[in-house]
């Protein structure tokens, strides 16, 4: 327990990013591994309910694989995999809405509503806003998205709601879609011009050494990202997850994070602090 001598420090120190921040809005990614601990799930809603309180727009994207599977499990249907993504047929997506834009989404609103935040629940068929296609044939009914529909967002964030937002897409013609969560907040940061999108994961950010939590790299310019490639410090899922970061600010966004979500009250050590906690990705000097 910090004594009140720092929380008065920090708050000092948060109060310049507190006023950079207002009435900017902020993309949060939430999801995975991250979500599994309910007192850290806890935290998180706290700290987005203070962001809101002083004056922050947040947007709170989210995903749930691990739900998804457990739920597909007690159901008798097998999770497959390819290149990292969830095969998904048409009954798999079906689990997916309902598991997403149901369970999930609605236990984070209800979460943040006992704080005390104002928030409501979305996904991305809510106004069409996440309009997809199939990302390939060999995917099933993963979802790449073609096109970005604000209008409810900004609607619900004008009315002094946090829009919750569940990464479920669809097509003209009824299909159902399972976005990728990381490629889902990228694409609506950037359709948003938001002032900053966090991904919420559960490693400390872009490590220069993988095997070693030490060697966090804490800022990296879009345009070095082809050479940490190449040197292999981006590697494996990595790979897509910062290609995210690096599309969201070619869209406009003007700083992306990637920090731990497994670190108590991490994301306002990211946002409202001089030292921050994971990798910052912008555009260049």
């Amino acid at each position: 327990m910090i004594g009140r001598k720092e929380q008065a420090e920090f708050l000092l120190e948060a109060m310049p990013y507190i006023e950079k921040y207002q009435n900017k809005i902020l993309v949060i990614k939430y999801g995975g591994n991250a979500m599994q601990s309910e007192e850290l799930k806890h935290s998180v809603m706290r700290d987005l309910t203070l962001l809101q309180f002083v004056g922050i727009k947040v947007v709170l994207v989210h995903g749930g694989g691990p739900e998804i599977s457990q739920t597909l499990s007690r159901m008798g249907i097998a999770s497959r995999f390819v290149n990292g993504l969830r095969y998904t047929d048409e009954e798999t997506a079906e689990v997916v809405r309902m598991v997403l834009a149901g369970k999930v989404n609605k236990s984070l609103v209800h979460m943040l509503g006992g704080l005390g935040a104002k928030a409501i629940g979305l996904c991305g068929i809510d106004g069409n806003m996440l309009i997809c296609e199939k990302e390939s044939e060999e995917l099933g009914f993963v979802g790449k998205i073609v096109k970005v529909n604000t209008d409810v967002i900004v609607d619900c964030l004008n009315a002094g709601y946090l829009p919750v937002i569940s990464t479920v897409g669809c097509d003209d013609v009824g299909g159902i879609y399972n976005v990728n969560a990381d490629t889902a907040a990228s694409a609506i940061a950037g359709a948003l011009k938001a002032e900053s999108l966090i991904l919420m994961t559960d490693i400390r950010g872009l490590l220069e050494d993988k095997d070693d939590e030490n060697s966090l790299i804490k800022k990296v310019y879009v345009s070095d990202i082809p050479s940490l490639i190449k040197q292999g410090i981006i590697s494996g899922g990595m790979i897509p997850k910062i290609n995210c970061c690096k599309e969201a600010i070619r869209r406009g966004v003007n700083r992306v994070f990637i920090t731990d979500g497994r670190v108590d009250h991490s994301l306002l050590l990211e946002l409202l602090s001089d030292e921050g906690m994971g990798t910052m990705f912008v555009k260049g000097d």
